[in-house]
């Protein structure tokens, strides 16, 4: 410090001669102090100690400590005498500090005995982190014998825990504690430099939060700071891989980097993990909510090779994940670019279509278990776009919640399918969704009496259907709302019951009439082991209890139907009666009395195959075929195109961007092969599989090509053959398909 250092200076003739340094003047000659004036410098000089403003010390020639300060001593938790004759470094933690390299040139100074000034060091203490700011000056004989260090120093802990702090500052997220924008951007760019040279890989995966606007528009900002904190305490929780860095990049989006990570299984499975933690329920002054989560995954190198191709390759597959309908994840591929143009026009012709007439309404019937009479239909949106034709509601719902257009789609639905069922003959019941955002709305009850007033449709004929998270807004809001909708008469349904996480506090308060038991309790029901059952015996006992009817969503064989018969459900929905039909064909079924359908479908559910119709490539020795994949699942795929291709023949099956998987082939008959794949596929996020690893950038550098990020395709076969190899003749003939040709997203 400053003063403990003029000091030192104005006392430096008292405490003895010295040995200018190189290149500077001599002293001039002193007149020697008196007495009186020694023991006046003394007294100086122990003020000075005692006030704690700063401290001294000596040595002798071999470096032992002769003198110290005994405020020193106090600090160390020992008798001054202890100190005496100890080494200097004693005194000092000399251990290498990736932010104090400094500490490791002390024991080179004193051993070249030169003067050294605003040394910082750590206090050798244990439990409390002290730091001193030292100087000294060694000290020769008129002969110029060395004689030892005279030395002073002061107390800078303050002070550097202050730059610490300001330091902390600039590269950490204040409110959450980790790493900001400017540390997650500095530290990816140095690790992806580091990791190209070393020809390693890197993944990141940007995270955003689902439904957090309505937390800080419903309970306010210091509430959306507290979800804040906790969401970044859950992802600390579990992510804990070696040398990943989780940071805060502003506002509700989160980045996380996961060094040597090129497996998409492992990713993806903690992608999901990170999706269902930060999914759960929060309290937040005192009240409850529920948000949502999703996750953009790139790996370097194969999405990108530096900071900006890799960070942009995660933000695409982000964006993907939101318009896929939140609460996802995807991983980056080179399709994603035509999509996100896709969705933004998608997202422009949305804004016209309601005025452009190219919406519809299609109704499914919800039929009673027992007598297979429809009771109720549910409205669901169509769209028919001019170019693209039928736009799949799981494409435009979420991209009209993403751009703010729910809730006036949500409203012309709602009066469209009221208008429509006031012409239908007999007293059908119509069911329509209510976003969050239409019933948060304070005039949402009379947007509904008026599309009652207009259709002149009776009350008791419609039903709201709710999900949880219009409990998201302000409790007293909600409440006034439901009882502004049962003053109308309107029914109320709570929707996708079992998938949120506080449905039972829920139905203590809110007026149900309903209960829509989730398709997910359906699935494998009838399963050994399943205790689905059980769940669902439960739900139809509560609503029972409550007065409630129940349905059950998405049944699609005579098992999970027969199921739900003995379990008590009182409604079905699902394609086992009917998929949604044109209001039309309402009206025509109800003109001959009652609506009755009887099921139709397989006699046990079965998972969805994945048909597909795209090109793949075979590869066999040295040689790649053409082929046409039909299906494809975890474990295999069904493939046509070669000839009478022996059991047992191994295949890599290139499925483009560098994707290749190890198979045999288990089935042939005449150019259909059925192929066994030696590691099993994985989610991709987008409800299709992928391999867990690519090709990677830096073999097919090796091999030619120019170190880039995976392009799209498929690559060269002189890339995956050993130069020098001999090459074998074909070993099977190349089938002619003439099927057409048809291109698969």
């Amino acid at each position: 410090m400053t003063s403990s250092g003029s000091t030192f200076g104005r006392f430096r003739s008292l405490l003895g001669n010295s040995k200018p340094t190189d290149g500077a003047p001599a002293p001039r000659p002193r007149k020697a102090a008196s007495g009186d004036e020694l023991q006046q410098a003394l007294e100086l000089l122990r003020d000075y100690e005692d006030s704690g403003l700063g401290w001294f010390w000596s040595s002798d020639e071999t470096g032992q400590i002769t003198y110290i300060s005994n405020c020193i001593a106090e600090h160390l938790g020992c008798d001054r005498s202890a100190i005496i004759g100890q080494p200097i470094q004693t005194l000092f933690v000399l251990e290498r500090d990736e932010d104090d390299l400094v500490e490791r040139t002390l024991p080179l100074i004193l051993s070249a005995r030169k003067t050294f000034s605003d040394l910082h060091v750590r206090a050798a203490l244990e439990g409390r982190e002290i730091w001193w700011s030292i100087s000294g000056r060694p000290q020769f004989s008129a002969d110029g014998t060395f004689l030892g260090y005279r030395g002073n120093g002061s107390d800078i802990t303050a002070t550097r825990q202050s730059q610490r702090d300001a330091s902390r500052l600039a590269l950490y997220d204040s409110l959450t504690g980790l790493a900001n924008r400017h540390r997650m951007g500095k530290r990816l760019d140095t690790t992806l430099l580091a990791y190209q040279s070393a020809k390693r890989s890197c993944a990141i995966m940007m995270m955003d939060l689902d439904r957090f606007k309505a937390v800080n528009d419903t309970l306010g900002h210091p509430a959306g700071d507290e979800l804040l904190k906790q969401v970044a305490q859950r992802l600390q929780r579990i992510v804990t891989e070696k040398g990943c860095e989780i940071g805060r990049l502003g506002g509700d989006e989160f980045q996380i980097m996961l060094p040597d990570i090129d497996d998409r299984g492992r990713l993806g499975e903690i992608a999901k993990t990170i999706i269902t933690m930060v999914s759960q329920p929060y309290q937040i002054e005192g009240s409850r909510c529920v948000i949502g989560a999703s996750v953009g995954i790139a790996i370097a190198p194969y999405d990108g090779i530096n900071s900006e191709e890799l960070v942009r390759s995660a933000d695409l597959a982000l964006y993907a994940a939101k318009g896929g309908g939140r609460g996802q994840f995807r991983f980056y591929s080179s399709d994603l670019h035509s999509e996100a143009e896709r969705r933004r026009q998608i997202e422009e012709d949305l804004r016209d279509a309601l005025n452009s007439d190219q919406m519809r309404v299609a109704y499914q019937p919800i039929v009673d278990t027992k007598t297979n009479k429809v009771v109720t239909v549910e409205a669901f949106t169509r769209w028919e776009h001019p170019e693209l034709g039928d736009v799949s509601p799981g494409i435009f719902i979420p991209i009209a919640e993403e751009a703010n257009l729910i809730g006036a789609l949500g409203d012309w639905i709602l009066k469209q399918a009221c208008r429509e069922a006031a012409t239908w003959p007999g007293g059908i019941k119509i069911a329509v969704n209510v976003s969050a955002a239409q019933f948060s709305n304070p005039g949402f009850a009379s947007t509904v009496a008026q599309a009652l007033a207009h259709s002149e449709l009776p009350p008791e004929r419609l039903e709201l259907d709710l999900t949880e998270s219009i409990f998201l807004g302000d409790e007293a809001a909600t409440k006034d709302m439901f009882n502004q909708l049962k003053l109308l008469g309107v029914r109320l349904a709570l929707d996708d019951f079992g998938t949120g996480y506080s449905s039972l506090s829920y139905l203590q308060h809110a007026p149900f009439d309903k209960i829509k038991i989730d398709k997910s309790f359906i699935r494998g029901v009838t399963q050994p082991g399943s205790r689905n059952a059980a769940i669902i015996s439960s739900i139809v006992s509560l609503a029972a209890a409550l007065n409630m009817d129940t349905t059950a969503e998405g049944i699609e064989a005579h098992d999970e139907l027969n199921a739900m018969r003995k379990l008590g459900v009182g409604q079905i929905q699902g394609y086992i009666y009917a998929m949604p039909v044109g209001a039309e064909d309402v009206t025509e079924a109800l003109l001959s009395g009652e609506w009755v359908i009887e099921p139709d479908g397989p006699s046990k559910y079965r998972p969805e195959r994945r048909t597909v119709l795209r090109k793949v490539g075979l590869i066999h020795e040295d040689h790649r075929y053409e082929a046409t994949m039909r299906n494809l699942s975890r474990s295999g795929c069904m493939v046509e195109g070669l000839l009478d291709v022996p059991i047992d023949t191994p295949f890599v099956v290139d499925f483009g961007e560098g994707q290749l998987a190890v198979a045999r082939v288990r089935r042939s008959a005449g150019a259909m092969q059925g192929l066994e794949f030696e590691q099993q596929l994985v989610d991709d996020g987008a409800g299709g599989l992928c391999t867990r690893h690519r090709v990677s950038p830096y073999a097919l550098a090796q091999a030619g090509m120019p170190l880039q990020a995976l392009p799209p395709g498929q690559y060269p076969m002189q890339l995956m053959q050993q130069p020098g190899m001999a090459l074998s003749l074909p070993k099977f003939g190349q089938a002619e398909l003439n099927r057409p040709k048809t291109k698969v997203a």
